[in-house]
């Protein structure tokens, strides 16, 4: 019975159960079909799960596809002046579960410190952080070139690697900076312009990355037939400038000399194209390099305004001579000019040189000259049309950034008529450069620009194109050939002699203005004052316009303004039209002592002769001065220049050289020892020479400073003046 009992009980069970297992069998099925179904389970906080999603993202990998910034070249298109290259940013991992990890922080860091330059100790100290995976190296470790990450890669360090990153590279450093600017990561680490073009044209230089997804398995390895996608990348859109590479390098190593002689405060030059208005050049003072952002000036003075001095006086002898007012011949008394309230002076300080030509007072820049022809000859409010036709009245719209506003100060009658010589009002050397393309162009007035176009480098669809464009014509093509015919002469015996380049016909305007100190008045002491020239060349027809501007050099008696200024425009403007393939003036060769013509004879070439014979085989017709004894180095006129008989010859010899006594001698006689003996001349007068800074019999070396004071044979004795343009202020 018992027995029974118990095989009842165990059979009970047992149905129970397999009762149980069917139910849970059933139940299984049932969801199993019910997921099947719907791929959809409950999550922990009750919402539906969607299984497939699920599964797509547990086993979908993606990638970023990077793409390049824009690169910015230069006008050839073949030199690029900022560009994306790859970097590597250092890390390191510290978690000790993971395979590959820092295992001595002392010997990593040691080992790495000489590489990022940074000290040991702060390498350890970001080594030893606790509870951190993996670690970065601040700016140390960030853009490292693939050469240190190879060094470093050398070491096998466990647990140091690197991310993959681009970095901005600008391969001429302190070139054009302040055109170009800079970039910077922002907060997703994305390249952004902060300066210059990079800023102006952010949004045609940043690029757009791209993303791929697939499928892979447990161990991250692609799947052969899993689903793939890719976004492609795009790169930013490629910018040439208008900059010419050499040019500009001719430039900045100019600069760099006169920052390192004279130490100014600040410098800018611009090359332009005055058939164009494109500009092949554009640099300043204080610079700064891009790649290292170590900026400390931001400001363009390129498009900045400030007062210009006499460069001024381009635009009122050209609205003058346009409006057939101006008389080159015509006389008048120059020294002070009188006016409501005071006076103006002329830069010799209100001496004058007596009563001179207006063609005479242009090449020495007579502040009086420029006032009668604004208020007497023109009229103030028929040249402040002029100055609005030359577009002094409104920015160029040049494609910079920053472009400063001009201010015409035109009240008073004082202030209109230092407006004529360029005191009291400010513009902007770039407005400068744009109105005298006018004069070089035959009346057309160019706008200025840097960018020649923006493509984009994918499709090589253009998606900005700059054409000349032509502003105004505030001169006829008659005015524009006759006021650079007189600033020719400004440099060939005028203010502007320091500007005269050998071979070649410059025409330009110097420029000495001074510092304005708000309620203080204008800056006092020797130097303190921006000078300036703007010349053009070839002359008969300019294929060149080159500005520079040095504000308050270091100079000590008697050096000249002139001197850091022509240093700069002389390099650029010979080197230039040198590269441009710009021929010098064409000089006749002969075998003979001399071929004569109809204008003279040419020179024939007596270097490497004894003095005595070089003397013998010039003639008795030519005056022959030799200096020193010996075998001739030297000459000046050069061999093949036309000479006229009588005309004086300098031979300069190998042996050192004494001083003439220079009196009676003509300033062209005076210029030819200059180039000679590479002196550094103070001319001042005009006629023939009365005084002399170097005394007759001594020593002459190459950068000497010859200080001469010319005068007619009929004018008195006159006060020597001061070593430039001096002061051109306005005074009671």
């Amino acid at each position: 019975m018992k027995e029974t009992n118990k095989n009842s009980h165990i059979n009970v069970g047992a149905a129970i159960l397999m009762s149980l297992f069917v139910l849970l069998f059933f139940a299984f099925i049932g969801r199993f079909f019910y997921i099947e179904w719907t791929h959809a389970v409950s999550g922990v906080d009750g919402e539906k799960v969607d299984l497939m999603e699920l599964g797509k993202e547990k086993w979908t990998r993606s990638k970023i596809l990077e793409a390049d910034r824009g690169t910015i070249y230069d006008r050839t298109g073949e030199n690029e002046l900022a560009t994306d290259i790859p970097s590597f940013t250092l890390r390191a991992i510290l978690d000790e579960e993971y395979d590959e990890h820092v295992e001595d922080i002392d010997e990593t860091a040691s080992k790495l410190a000489p590489i990022i330059e940074m000290e040991v100790s702060d390498i350890k100290e970001i080594l030893s952080r606790e509870e951190v995976f993996q670690v970065e190296f601040g700016s140390s470790g960030k853009n490292l070139s693939l050469t240190k990450k190879e060094q470093i890669e050398e070491l096998d360090l466990p647990g140091v690697g690197f991310i993959p990153t681009k970095t901005r590279l600008y391969p001429n450093e302190e070139f054009a900076s302040h055109v170009l600017g800079f970039t910077n990561e922002n907060d997703k680490g994305v390249q952004e312009g902060l300066l210059g073009l990079e800023n102006q044209l952010n949004k045609y230089l940043v690029p757009q990355p791209g993303k791929e997804t697939y499928q892979s398995d447990r161990q991250g390895f692609r799947l052969p037939y899993g689903n793939e996608n890719i976004t492609p990348s795009k790169s930013g859109n490629d910018v040439y400038l208008t900059i010419d590479e050499k040019i500009q390098l001719f430039m900045e190593r100019a600069m760099d000399e006169a920052q390192e002689e004279y130490n100014p405060e600040r410098m800018t030059a611009i090359v332009a194209d005055p058939d164009t208005g494109k500009i092949l050049a554009m640099g300043n003072r204080p610079t700064f390099d891009p790649n290292l952002r170590d900026i400390s000036n931001y400001t363009n003075m390129a498009i900045s305004s400030f007062e210009p001095g006499s460069t001024m006086k381009i635009f009122t002898l050209a609205a003058a001579i346009e409006e057939g007012v101006y008389n080159g011949d015509e006389l008048y008394q120059s020294g002070r000019y009188k006016v409501p309230g005071g006076s103006v002076p002329d830069h010799n300080n209100g001496e004058g040189w007596g009563v001179i030509s207006f063609d005479e007072g242009m090449r020495k820049s007579s502040n009086v000259a420029a006032s009668i022809l604004v208020k007497e000859k023109l009229g103030f409010d028929r040249y402040k049309d002029y100055l609005s036709e030359f577009g002094f009245e409104k920015k160029t719209g040049i494609d910079l950034p920053g472009e400063g506003t001009s201010q015409i100060t035109y009240r008073g009658e004082l202030e209109r008529i230092s407006t004529g010589f360029g005191q009291g009002s400010t513009i902007t050397p770039i407005q400068q450069v744009q109105a005298a393309t006018s004069i070089a162009n035959g009346g057309k007035m160019m706008k200025p620009y840097v960018i020649e176009k923006i493509v984009d480098p994918d499709s090589n669809k253009v998606k900005l194109n700059h054409e000349p464009e032509v502003v105004g014509e505030p001169i006829s093509e008659e005015t524009a050939t006759q006021t650079r015919e007189i600033l020719r002469s400004v440099v060939t015996e005028g203010t502007g002699t320091a500007y005269n380049i050998d071979g070649y016909t410059i025409a330009g305007k110097t420029g000495t203005a001074q510092i304005s100190q708000g309620a203080k008045g204008y800056m006092s002491g020797y130097g303190n004052n921006v000078f300036s020239f703007i010349g053009m060349a070839p002359a008969e027809d300019p294929e060149l316009i080159v500005y520079v501007a040095v504000d308050r050099p270091q100079l000590e008696y008697p050096e000249l303004g002139s001197d850091p200024v022509s240093l700069i425009f002389n390099t650029i403007m010979k080197n230039s039209l040198q590269y441009l393939n710009i021929d010098p003036m064409e000089k006749k060769e002969t075998n003979n002592n001399k071929q004569v013509d109809e204008n003279g004879s040419v020179l024939k070439n007596v270097t490497g002769m004894d003095s005595e014979q070089a003397k013998k085989e010039l003639g008795g017709e030519l005056d022959v001065l030799v200096l020193g004894e010996g075998e001739v180095v030297n000459q000046s006129p050069h061999a093949g220049s036309k000479i006229l008989d009588g005309e004086r010859i300098i031979l300069q010899t190998s042996d050192k050289v004494k001083m003439p006594d220079l009196t009676g001698w003509s300033l062209a006689d005076v210029m030819k020892l200059v180039e000679l003996m590479d002196l550094k001349p103070n001319i001042m007068g005009s006629g023939y020479v009365a005084k002399q800074g170097i005394k007759p019999g001594s020593v002459v070396k190459k950068g000497d400073y010859l200080v001469a004071e010319l005068k007619s044979p009929s004018s008195e004795e006159a006060p020597v003046e001061e070593p430039d343009e001096a002061t051109e202020a306005i005074t009671d």
